[in-house]
């Protein structure tokens, strides 16, 4: 049985809740692979909405939850379903200013071979 790719994971990128406002800021820098796994967690006490733009609201995450994206755990081939390489993640509060607690995103990619 061959093993043609490793996991690897890049920085976690995190903002406090302070630095969560009502419009869109940069969480962290752009990725740097393609994305196989992302997950977003909110342990802030408002609701935070995720955008890929800066501009649409894409993914809404509630206070104290989280979510997990798992694009490739089917894949047989390195054919691609991922969140595309330069790809920068924004929040923002949906309403109310958060007083608590963090926002992150792990990212987990595919690299080389083993």
């Amino acid at each position: 049985m061959a093993f043609g790719t490793k996991v690897s994971f890049e920085a976690v990128r995190e903002v406090a809740a302070a630095s969560i406002g009502a419009s869109y800021a940069a969480v962290g820098t752009a990725l740097i692979d393609h994305a196989r796994l992302i997950g977003i967690n909110n342990s802030t006490d408002v609701d935070v909405y995720i955008s890929l733009d800066g501009t649409t609201d894409h993914i809404r995450v509630a206070a104290g939850g989280f979510k997990l994206y798992d694009f490739t755990s089917n894949q047989v081939t390195a054919d691609g379903f991922f969140v595309n390489v330069g790809t920068i993640f924004y929040a923002k509060r949906v309403s109310g200013a958060a007083s608590t607690g963090t926002l992150w995103i792990e990212v987990i990619y595919g690299s080389g071979g083993i």
